[in-house]
């Protein structure tokens, strides 16, 4: 079967209720006036996965569970705005919804709604083993119910990878995720020892490329071994979100690596996306440009 998807994407579909807030923590009051107001868009980490790496000129396809309600017309309608596959299971309790908090600094707080889905809910096994049977690569979002996903993408064949996010390490959720890819992103935020976690990963699982990002102290990188520090980018304008910067990173990352970079300039690759997603408001769904991430990288 010829492989017409770069990568596919499994899970992570949802809608954010984004409200910009005086600063983090937010004070006790009765009420507060916010400004620039209260917007409600598609776009979580899967969208915004699919979003840049389809903007990278990847061929991408996104599937999830998502529900026949409003805010599943919203994921749809961003999808088919951007001329990006989506195949929509139904989610009986509706689709993923979450509300993020920014502050002037574009720190984020997000709340996220935890009932939309149960613990039976499942893809159709035949359609993700037909669909990773298309693809060259499978990136799987860490929500519910795509660990069940992992043994089809691993007998299919295809490589894998995956976001831990905020794992601390510990909290066995992570773990299928993280001892099933071959390369694994996550973030530093609730992390003791790093380098610890990231080794323990590549020990553990079948991960050949552990990725911890820092922020504006840039990101750790375990390859063969050997773990080296990645300078943060500037970013080319003013930073007013955070939102969505670290899927950036993992898609600017993953269109280095499927064109079969070096480790390094794919990890570049990867600063630079998540730079640009730092200067974009929570409001938009907006991602880098292929072109925009090449010029970047030749001048940086």
């Amino acid at each position: 079967m010829s492989k017409d998807i770069d990568v596919l994407v499994l899970g992570g579909a949802g809608v954010d209720t984004v409200v910009y807030v005086p600063e983090l923590p937010l004070p006790y009051a009765d009420c507060h006036m916010v400004r620039p107001g209260i917007e409600t868009r598609a776009g979580q980490s899967g969208d915004f996965v699919a979003l840049t790496l389809n903007a990278l000129g990847l061929r991408t396809h996104h599937v999830d569970m998502i529900g026949n309600d409003h805010e599943g017309e919203l994921v749809r309608a961003l999808h088919r705005d951007r001329g990006i596959p989506f195949t929509g299971f139904e989610q009986a309790r509706g689709t993923k919804r979450a509300v993020n908090l920014v502050d002037a600094k574009g720190r984020r707080l997000s709340l996220y709604d935890t009932t939309r889905s149960t613990e039976s809910d499942r893809f159709p096994e035949e359609a993700v083993q037909n669909l990773a049977a298309m693809s060259r690569h499978a990136h799987v979002v860490i929500t519910h119910p795509c660990a069940f996903t992992l043994p089809a993408l691993r007998e299919s064949g295809v490589t894998i990878s995956t976001d831990l996010h905020d794992w601390d390490g510990v909290n066995p959720y992570h773990e299928p995720y993280a001892l099933t890819a071959e390369i694994v992103f996550l973030s530093t935020v609730a992390l003791v020892d790093p380098e610890r976690t990231m080794r323990d990963i590549a020990r553990r699982g079948r991960a050949s490329v552990v990725v911890a990002t820092a922020g504006a102290a840039g990101a750790y990188l375990l390859a063969d071994g050997e773990l080296t520090h990645v300078q943060a980018v500037t970013p080319p304008a003013p930073v007013v979100d955070s939102n969505g910067a670290g899927d950036a990173f993992s898609s600017g990352f993953l269109f280095g690596w499927l064109r079969g970079e070096p480790i390094q300039q794919c990890a570049r690759y990867g600063a630079i996306a998540g730079a640009h997603a730092c200067t974009v408001p929570s409001t938009r769904a907006d991602a880098i440009s292929r072109a925009e991430l090449l010029s970047r990288a030749t001048t940086l």
